[in-house]
């Protein structure tokens, strides 16, 4: 049986970036046998996490790891990869046949038409996973999926990369790759934010310790949520309980800004949702879009549910 450095195919890497995904992706690489041979680290941190999870691997400038490197790993900032793509375009700085990957969501393969001329192989690989940047996300991987994006004829490499980390591809056409992205940072992103705020309002209801209150909740509900989507959907909405829903609302005027915004826009996409799964009944959405039209974007208004008449309070959903 041939050890990892034995394997044919194996490649020279460079790491542009030992952010908390740079350093684990060219950690799980190292093992799979290719040879790590440069990073590029800016901040202590990053230069702390390459010494940890890439040992005895040389700390260089941009130039020189793309200039030790058949693949470069580039695991920058969505918004700084066109820049420096770019950049190390400009300067001649890539090889005829250099394997180029990213790890943006946002941008396909597409990305790389800025450095065609230098004949470069660009191959999009996106971890879908939320990264610490220890040796833990190496365990981890083989739980995850990345979405890759690629020209149909580097389609093989690339996967094969993504098996080699341990992890399982999943093609993204090019086209469909911002929808893509949009909702994976829709799911997690804002997932974060709504249980911080969740426990936030829960912590001024006086509970001192709102994440094991809520946490056995949120775990049922996602559950819930991904093996039966929208038919596990519980709670005031879907039950179409109007008078609830404003409570809520009223008290939520109480929090920090960004909360009842939040809570009014989740009500309203909730009950659309659950009226065309037949959770909601056509009447008791009538209700709850009722409810959420007179407490929402005008303040609070007289409804019938105790609010304030005088029709002044402006600090709804804007």
């Amino acid at each position: 049986m041939t050890s990892p450095n034995e394997r044919p195919a194996r490649l020279d890497v460079g790491v542009v970036g030992t952010g908390r995904v740079g350093a684990v992706l060219g950690a799980s690489l190292r093992t799979a046998g290719h040879r790590v041979v440069a990073a590029s680290a800016v901040t202590e941190a990053s230069r702390d996490r390459a010494a940890t999870l890439l040992p005895g691997v040389p700390v260089l400038d941009v130039p020189e790891v793309v200039e030790r490197a058949e693949l470069v790993l580039l695991t920058v900032p969505d918004d700084a990869l066109v820049d420096l793509l770019r950049g190390l375009t400009t300067t001649g700085a890539w090889q005829a046949g250099q394997i180029l990957v990213h790890t943006s969501g946002r941008f396909g393969a597409r990305v790389f038409d800025v450095c065609a001329r230098a004949h470069v192989l660009g191959l999009a690989l996106h971890p879908v996973m939320a990264f610490t940047g220890t040796a833990m996300d190496l365990e981890r991987l083989p739980d995850c999926r990345f979405g890759v994006t690629s020209a149909e004829q580097l389609r093989p490499v690339a996967e094969a990369l993504v098996v080699e980390m341990g992890a399982e591809p999943v093609w993204i056409a090019e086209a469909d790759r911002p929808r893509y992205h949009a909702a994976l940072a829709h799911g997690s992103n804002h997932l974060v934010t709504l249980v911080a705020q969740a426990m936030q309002v829960l912590g001024h209801a006086g509970v001192e310790d709102p994440r094991r209150m809520i946490e056995p909740l949120l775990e049922a509900s996602l559950d819930n949520a991904l093996r039966l989507g929208d038919a596990g959907l519980t709670g005031p909405v879907a039950r179409g309980d109007a008078g609830t829903v404003a409570s809520h609302l009223r008290e939520l005027h109480a929090e920090t800004a960004d909360v009842r915004p939040s809570y009014l826009a989740l009500a309203r996409a909730t009950a659309e949702r659950a009226l065309a799964a037949g959770r909601l009944s056509p009447s008791g959405a009538a209700e709850l879009v009722e409810v959420l039209a007179d407490l929402g974007d005008d303040g609070l208004r007289d409804n019938g549910f105790g609010g304030d008449a005088s029709g002044d309070d402006t600090e709804g959903d804007r």
